[in-house]
């Protein structure tokens, strides 16, 4: 019972520490963000909303964040499309070369996203075509279809294909019964694929460097401010709140995740 109870605490006492070496560099941004002061010292110098207020002027700010939002809405619905289409021939047909497509459709999950970036500006450059948010999207929507591809055939394994053949068998369609029947039951996991998708892209930095053109995404903007000590509170405040944001959507995605296990579990699996 001792031993039990002293591994119980062990366990606790770790789970602890590690979270809060994993929170408290974003806890710290947080607090700076009402700093009084363009140091990131303690004490603090005072409580202020000043960095809140000058954010909601910065043009420049603002638009690198628009750009962003076009960008994370764009390729995240390109990547939930093209990634829903793979996920239900993985989990619905075994076709030849089966494995071989998983493989290389997975391959940007493994690949560094510096190195991701560098091959696609070279393929950019070498069919002559201008950088752009364009060129943007189409890196971030390659790296989030493995992601959506693994949530919905994860979804889809989760439930017996009886019903669309029963749903065929009586007079539908396969597009039919795609549209009414496969895809209403993996709705929870292509919302949460989309806000998984949209929040990688909205802060993915690596490739937005390479593939920007003269307009910039939020993050590389972010990252351009840093060489200006009078403008890091700005650029801490609006990392602090896109955390926030971020956070929120992350959260959302889970809970919808979970709604739709239960309800696979209520339904027999």
């Amino acid at each position: 019972m001792i031993k039990r109870n002293i591994g119980k605490w062990l366990g606790w006492s770790y789970y602890l520490l590690l979270l809060l070496f994993l929170q408290l560099p974003i806890l710290l941004l947080i607090v700076f963000s009402f700093n009084d002061s363009v140091l990131l010292t303690f004490p603090l110098k005072g409580f202020t909303l000043e960095w809140y207020r000058q954010l909601l002027g910065a043009r420049e700010l603002l638009n690198a964040a628009r750009n962003s939002l076009v960008i994370g809405l764009i390729s995240s619905g390109v990547a939930t499309a093209l990634g829903t289409m793979a996920g239900i021939a993985i989990s619905r047909y075994n076709f030849p070369g089966r494995e071989i497509f998983l493989n290389i459709a997975t391959l940007p999950l493994v690949i560094p996203y510096v190195v991701l970036g560098v091959a696609m500006l070279i393929l950019f450059q070498a069919l002559n075509i201008g950088l752009s948010l364009w060129t943007i999207t189409i890196g971030h929507a390659v790296i989030n279809i493995p992601y959506v591809m693994l949530i919905v055939s994860a979804r889809l394994s989760g439930f017996a294909n009886n019903l669309e053949e029963a749903a065929m068998d009586l007079g539908a369609t396969y597009w039919g019964t795609l549209m009414r029947i496969t895809l209403p039951i993996s709705a929870p996991a292509l919302v949460a694929a989309f806000l998984s998708s949209f929040t990688l892209s909205f802060d993915e930095f690596s490739l937005a460097f390479f593939l920007a053109g003269t307009d910039n995404t939020l993050p590389v903007y972010l990252y351009s401010q840093l060489r200006f000590p009078n403008r890091l509170p700005l650029a801490i405040t609006t990392a602090a709140v896109v955390i926030l944001v971020s956070a929120v959507i992350l959260l959302v995605s889970e809970w919808l995740r979970k709604v739709g296990t239960e309800r696979k579990i209520r339904r027999g699996g």
